[in-house]
């Protein structure tokens, strides 16, 4: 194992706590000021969307 291969074996592993963190998904959201409004209706259709999902999911079974 020389070097290169631990560095590759570090950065994975970097990379997936940043993932599991939320890392990058928290520093897209603050990239732009997003009005409360807009968050609220955002908020909104996505739980929506993942009740129509369930219910679908249901139906199927």
């Amino acid at each position: 194992m020389g070097d290169s291969d631990t560095f590759d074996y570090s950065l994975r592993k970097f990379k997936k706590q940043v993932e599991k963190a939320g890392i990058l998904s928290e520093l897209k959201k603050r990239q732009h000021f997003e009005k409360p409004s807009i968050q609220k209706k955002k908020k909104e259709a996505a739980a929506k969307k993942r009740l129509l999902k369930k219910i679908r999911k249901m139906q199927v079974m």
